[in-house]
């Protein structure tokens, strides 16, 4: 395993260790317990800007692809993954085939080959719209990005190169980002266009790693490595997978543990609620509607099953229902 972060699961146990194992320490063992699933048969999008598949455990992977001006990519042309509007088109029926598959229950955002996550607008794009269309197209990416946030499954985005301005914004959308150690970029540059990250980036990131290191990151729009935005808590984790085929086979492998019957995906849809409207609200009304959602979940089957072999000492097999 290429992974950082799982060593110590798999490690030896003394035996004071093995006496200190409940229930609870077994379920998150064997939840990494996960059968490995393949890379599914991807589908183009309507714009052809986008490619969507879900793999037989449940996970949706969304895979940007486009070339430097944004353009379905064609032999020759690197995959930077610059998005238009006509991504962001693809993106939304994306999200929505994915939060409607009652048999998804986890997305995974990625982009397509081996140099960028994405590198953002296409500004040859944006030089050739009207301030007012630039507007809506912020609008739109802005709504798009909502809609993935309000979506109750988890997402993961997995940043497989350069991941700078809009593409950024994108990542800081999901619930978990986990890079692919190397060479590569991290940042928003926008202030050197003489504009400010309009895609969600100024909220998100200020609200992820503080207002004080958010200003020094845009005001100078420096870009950075992935290492150091690990140590800011922007990215949750660094695999140093040998290649990108390893690096998508290691993001699956993570993203199981987190698909049905493993994981209990309403409980985590819930918290997920929980985290992204409650954080926006007063304390006791945060903790009220964290109550509802608790009191929803009490009712569920996943609970009574996750109580039940908590009790019995078995593992749990989950429904998400």
């Amino acid at each position: 395993m290429s992974k950082m972060g799982a060593d110590n699961l798999f490690r030896p146990r003394s035996e004071s260790e093995h006496e200190a194992v409940d229930g609870v320490d077994l379920i998150c063992l064997l939840r990494f317990a996960v059968v490995m699933s393949n890379w599914p048969e991807m589908e183009a999008m309507p714009n052809n800007l986008v490619n969507y598949g879900v793999t037989d455990n449940g996970i949706a992977i969304i895979e940007l692809i486009s070339d430097s001006d944004g353009k379905p990519l064609t032999e020759g042309k690197t995959s930077v993954n610059t998005y238009t509007r006509e991504m962001w088109e693809d993106i939304d029926k994306a999200i929505l085939n994915a939060r409607f598959d009652d048999d998804v229950s986890v997305i995974l955002l990625t982009g397509h080959g081996e140099k960028f996550f994405s590198a953002g607008a296409s500004i040859k794009y944006l030089n050739s719209v009207s301030p007012r269309y630039k507007y809506f197209f912020c609008l739109h990416a802005n709504e798009t990005l909502s809609r993935l946030e309000q979506t109750p499954k988890l997402v993961i985005a997995a940043l497989n190169g350069h991941t700078v301005g809009g593409g950024l914004e994108i990542a800081m959308a999901a619930d978990i980002r986990i890079a692919l150690k190397g060479n590569f970029q991290i940042g928003l540059p926008e202030v050197a266009l003489g504009v400010l990250a309009g895609t969600g980036g100024t909220a998100r990131l200020s609200r992820l790693v503080g207002k004080a290191r958010a200003m020094e990151i845009m005001v100078t729009g420096r870009k950075f490595s992935f290492e150091e935005a690990k140590e800011m808590d922007l990215v949750h984790d660094l695999y140093d997978s040998m290649t990108l085929d390893e690096f998508r086979q290691d993001i699956l492998d993570y993203a199981g543990q987190f698909t049905l019957p493993l994981a209990a995906a309403k409980a985590i849809g819930n918290i997920k609620r929980s985290v992204q409207s409650g954080i926006e609200i007063p304390l006791e009304y945060h903790l009220a509607l964290e109550r509802e959602l608790q009191s929803d979940l009490f009712q569920s089957e996943d609970a009574k099953e996750g109580i039940a072999s908590y009790v019995e000492r078995r593992t749990p097999r989950f429904s998400g229902k």
